[in-house]
């Protein structure tokens, strides 16, 4: 080929990577579909599936044996044609028709210098589609709904949050007080009120929304919108994927395999684990990822069929998956066909033929959790006993600690607060968002060695408990690295908890311009906030008692925010323990909706709960500081 003489020999090692990488089977061919995942190895940013006839097109030329499998040398050959005029133009313009990935400029700061935000077409389409479906009966979004999912109409219908809100219900529950929500007369003012209780709620259930604000919603920034809508809809479907919910989840321990082993287990592994559970019983080879391994879409195939509900007696009616598509030589048609058999389970979400065929992880992911929560199709296993603490999942306290480290953008992402954190390396994440000096050439990182890796985990702990003690200050009395890496649930608590203190208390001295804050500098403002105001509620501490009525909480909001609280949506006298309850919700969620950041919930105001009372009170000095700069 005479256009590979043209190639510098560093571009030509690269590609031969990509490549090499993609043809994991060392065949020394690629296949034409797998042509996307290879352009993204190269570094080639080609539009989805919508731009599908211009690969087409370069393969009509570059496949010159016509076989549907690409070498190496047809390969550097794409590349080329790649780089030519004609294709350039052929790619601008399936870019300015918003087909496939959808290249954006002008939308932050830096953009006028050249950067540009992409976003997916496949993502967008099928977020639309789901939530169309989900929210179609509720009576707030009808003047919304159904979003046009082929044109820019997502991004306008999210403006004034009430559909983010909804959604933030959907996937949890009791999130926001309904009666929180500004539904009717929008004003530019009242529709701000709903994105921030959008965003601070989002924040509160381990969304990381560190780089969104309401202006950004308001101009409906593609990449924003999209990447926050994920997270809500996935916190939502993973919800119920975690044994404490689901026992019968039990049903997939492995041999050999303890029960607190399979607790460990990321919602991702748990899925994962599940397909091959099926895959195994219909005798069909297991799958290792939710992209290169079901292009072919006969691993879904065998999995509706085995998670199908049967019929018999006292089941109800069976459903047939047909397989008469399985051998459809066509891997679009084929993934059609399968798709048709998933509608017969009402699944047919988040997936196209073509997201199917492209291996597309994210949305192939989210239509495997839907299967999973619609037609787990799993039994706990007979006679099985366990010991039931182990089943009594996450509190909500060891919830509220999760969500804010998630919320924060912690990596990995926490899934369950010990385990995830053995090896020290959230802790210093943590620590360097509090500004807590130590030195990451001092902190062993994975991968880790096969040999000695809870000896790395040990060491990582123990310079955490170190650097806590000498550089934070932080009370760890009887605490040693060997707790954290062992999970030890009070002692990793006490370290957690102290880390989360010194970060909002960081936020209140910022505001306060360096002045050191602490427990009676807050009281004291509390107090005076609410004497000025003229209210007649007071604290004396965070475990005051008349804190359980949330009436000290929605007098101070109503301080720092005149007119955010209804006085009829308050109930001040002869409380029950629901209507205090009702009190605390909406105190939070009107609270988030004003702009305070806050994570506690609605349990740790009737209770008083002084640690988590104290970050609700802070969070409010420091929306109310804030007002005043």
């Amino acid at each position: 080929m005479n256009n590979i003489t043209v190639i510098p020999r560093e571009e030509l090692e690269e590609l031969k990577e990509a490549f090499d990488k993609i043809d994991i089977d060392n065949s020394g061919y690629v296949s034409d579909y797998e042509l996307h995942d290879l352009f993204k190895e190269a570094n080639i940013p080609l539009p989805g599936y919508k731009v599908r006839e211009i690969v087409e097109k370069i393969l009509a030329a570059a496949d010159s044996n016509k076989d549907g499998k690409i070498n190496f040398e047809e390969f550097v050959s794409v590349i080329q044609e790649l780089k030519s005029k004609e294709i350039s133009k052929s790619f601008r313009k399936s870019i300015n028709k918003k087909e496939g990935i959808t290249a954006i400029g002008g939308v932050s700061a830096i953009s006028s210098e050249g950067t540009q935000h992409s976003y997916s077409e496949e993502e967008k389409f099928a977020f639309v589609n789901w939530m169309n479906k989900a929210l179609q009966d509720d009576p707030d979004c009808q003047h919304l709904l159904p979003i046009n999912p082929s044109d820019a109409s997502l991004f306008k219908s999210l403006r004034d949050g009430i559909i983010l809100c909804k959604l933030i219900n959907l996937s949890q529950p009791d999130t926001i007080d309904e009666r929180a929500i500004n539904k009717k007369k929008l004003t530019p003012f009242t529709i701000s009120e709903n994105l921030n209780l959008a965003l601070n709620s989002a924040s509160a259930i381990g969304c990381t929304v560190v780089n969104i604000g309401s202006q950004d919603l308001k101009e409906g920034k593609p990449y924003l919108v999209l990447g926050l809508l994920w997270q809500i809809i996935k916190a939502g479907l993973f919800a119920d994927i975690e044994i404490s919910r689901n026992e019968a989840l039990i049903a997939l321990l492995n041999e050999g395999e303890d029960l607190e082993q399979l607790m460990k287990l990321s919602p991702e592994e748990l899925l994962l684990r599940w397909v091959n559970y099926h895959l195994v019983n219909a005798g069909w080879q297991k799958i290792t990822n939710f992209s290169q391994d079901i292009k072919d879409s006969r691993a879904y195939y065998h999995l509706l069929k085995q998670i199908a509900p049967k019929g018999g007696k006292g089941e109800g009616t069976g459903i047939n998956i047909d397989f008469s598509g399985f051998d459809e030589k066509n891997d679009l048609k084929r993934a059609e066909y399968m798709l048709q058999q998933a509608d017969k389970l009402g699944c047919r979400q988040f997936v196209t033929p073509a997201d199917v065929v492209a291996g597309n992880p994210k949305l192939n992911l989210a239509f495997v959790a839907n299967l999973f929560n619609t037609h787990s199709a799993l039994h706990k296993p007979h006679g099985s006993s366990y010991d039931p603490n182990l089943l009594e999942g996450e509190t909500k306290e060891e919830r509220t600690f999760r969500n804010w480290m998630n919320s924060l953008g912690v990596n990995p992402y926490v899934n369950h607060l010990y385990s995830d954190l053995v090896d020290g390396l959230i802790i210093f994440q943590l620590y360097q968002m509090i500004r807590v000096p130590f030195e990451w050439s001092l902190v062993n990182k994975p991968p880790y060695p096969a040999l000695g890796s809870n000896m790395k985990k040990i060491e990582n702990c123990n310079y955490a408990v170190d650097i806590g003690k000498a550089k934070a200050n932080f009370s760890l009395v009887g605490i040693g690295g060997q707790d954290l890496s062992e999970g030890n649930p009070t002692l990793t608590l006490a370290l957690v908890w102290q880390i989360m203190r010194r970060y909002t208390l960081n936020v209140l001295s910022d505001l306060g311009e360096g002045e050191k804050v602490n427990d009676d500098i807050i009281i004291k403002w509390v107090n005076q906030t609410l004497a000025s105001a003229k209210k007649t509620t007071s604290i004396t501490s965070f475990k005051d008692a008349s804190i359980s009525t949330s009436l000290p909480v929605l007098d101070l909001i109503d301080a720092i925010a005149p007119n955010a609280i209804q006085p009829e949506m308050v109930k001040r006298e002869n409380l029950s323990y629901t209507d205090k309850l009702n009190n605390a919700k909406y105190a939070i969620s009107i609270a988030r909706k004003i702009g305070a950041q806050i994570y506690a919930l609605p349990d740790d105001l009737v209770d008083v709960k002084p640690k988590m009372v104290m970050t609700v009170f802070a969070c409010l000095m420091g929306k109310g500081l804030n007002k005043l700069k």
